[in-house]
Formats: structure tokens, C-alpha cells, sequence
């Protein structure tokens, strides 16, 4: 077991303020970085001027903003990782044939995180792509994955998580969402209709490994333009087809 006194509190306040950073947040002052993280201005300020000398972060005077350095802290967990090496070319083989784009993400805590992606087109306002990070409860992948977990679990996860609307679809009820949930468990899919951003709709599907367990899931992201209730009709085949073969081989 790992102890308090083996723990260096400097570099977990570092990437706590690392993690401040997000599509929403791309720039931020001191104090606004201080607020996110919940560190004191002065604390928040040391990590910020530090990430700047490295290289990590720029600084303008005012606000700072991550530099693509920062990326190789998660390029280098990434490339150690077998299933988006796995995934990528059946991805990049369903995107062909569907002319939609696709993901696959794993759960981290309340989040989903893109671990790989085929984009046929952009299908919302940010760019995703591997390390890209969504709530879980209200994507589709996210409740695919969410779903996969004990009760307990879930409830635990969704108490700790500000349930925010994203958009006037959001579900955002407790009770509605647990309701959602048990769907999700029971059809083995689900679907999402412009929860996460207006004008995208979504199905994902779990991914198991040769053992039955549910490691990550994989989704085609499409335009509002399609009818949200026949997403399963158009997708489901192919992405079961997809699901089946890399059942196989994810251990």
C-alpha cells in the first residue's frame, strides 16, 4: 500500500492544474486555474510559471495555455497500450463503409477518454481524438460503459458527478438516467439524441475482451440529420459484426 509520506504533493498539485485545461478552458489566468483546481493563487501560480519554464504551458502575462508538449505525458501511455492499436483498423474499415465517423473510449471515473478515432467528418463544435475527454453519463459510450458496472458502483460514480446539461436534452435526473442505464444494460447498446451537443446523435456498442469483459467501447458519431430511432436499424449490424471480431483478439 502506497503511504501518505511517499507521496510528492508538488507534483500532484502540477497535474492537478494540468487537468484545469479543457476544450471549454483553453486559456486560463492564475486565478482562474486557482479556482478549477481548487489550490490557493499563490500554489497555482508556482505550477503555472513552472509548466511554462519547461515548455509545458505558454504565458502571455495574463493567462497561460497548454503548449503540445504536454501531449507526449499522455502519447507515451497510449503507446504502451495494445487496444488502440487493436481497434484502429477496424475502425478505420467501419468509417469506409458506413461514411460515419467512429471512437473508442474507455472509462476514467466520471469520463470517457478517446483512446482512437477514424473522423469521416466532424460531427461536433471540438476537435476529438485520442486523449479527448467527455462526461460519461450523458454519451454513448459512456453509458455503454457505465451500464457494464455494478450498481454500487454507478451510484457512486453519479453521486460524485455534476449531472450539467450539456444541452436542453440532457438527461439529467437521477432516477431517469438509472432508468436509461438498465435500458442500455438490457439492449446491450445505446443511443444518444443530441445530449452531448446539438446536431449529434450517437450509438455505441461494448467492447469485451476473450474473457467476456466489457474494456471499452466503440461508437459511430452522426449528424441530426438522421433519425435517432433508426440508428440501431442502419448501424447496429456493423458495429455488432465489428464487436464480434474484436472479441477475439482484445484480451
Amino acid at each position: 500500500m502506497i503511504q501518505q509520506r511517499d507521496i510528492m504533493s508538488g507534483l500532484a498539485k502540477g497535474l492537478a492544474i494540468i487537468e484545469t485545461f479543457s476544450a471549454e478552458r483553453p486559456r486560463q489566468s492564475i486565478s482562474q486555474a486557482a479556482a478549477a483546481s481548487g489550490l490557493d493563487r499563490a500554489t497555482a501560480r508556482r505550477c503555472l510559471l513552472t509548466l511554462a519554464h519547461h515548455g509545458y504551458a505558454d504565458y502571455d502575462g495574463k493567462f497561460f495555455t497548454l503548449t503540445p508538449q504536454v501531449l507526449r505525458l499522455g502519447t507515451a501511455c497510449l503507446a504502451t497500450m495494445p487496444l488502440p492499436q487493436v481497434v484502429q483498423p477496424f475502425l478505420d474499415r467501419l468509417s469506409d463503409e458506413l461514411g460515419e465517423s467512429s471512437s473508442v473510449s474507455i472509462l476514467d471515473g466520471p469520463e470517457i477518454v478517446y483512446v482512437a478515432r477514424a473522423a469521416e467528418r466532424k460531427v461536433m463544435s471540438i476537435a476529438l481524438m485520442p486523449g479527448s475527454r467527455l462526461p460519461a453519463f450523458c454519451t454513448s459510450m459512456g453509458r455503454v460503459l457505465l451500464a457494464a458496472l455494478p450498481d454500487a458502483e454507478v451510484e457512486k460514480i453519479l453521486a460524485a458527478t455534476p449531472l450539467t446539461a450539456r444541452t436542453g436534452r440532457t438527461i439529467t435526473d437521477p432516477k431517469a438516467l438509472h432508468a436509461e442505464l438498465a435500458r442500455v444494460r438490457e439492449d446491450g447498446y445505446s443511443v444518444i439524441d443530441q445530449e452531448v451537443e446539438m446536431g449529434l446523435c450517437s450509438i455505441a456498442v461494448p467492447l469485451h475482451n476473450n474473457q467476456g469483459q466489457v474494456i471499452a467501447a466503440m461508437n459511430l458519431g452522426v449528424p441530426a440529420l438522421h433519425d435517432a430511432g433508426s440508428l440501431a436499424e442502419k448501424f447496429l449490424r456493423p458495429m455488432r459484426a465489428v464487436q464480434r471480431e474484436l472479441s477475439s483478439l482484445l484480451r
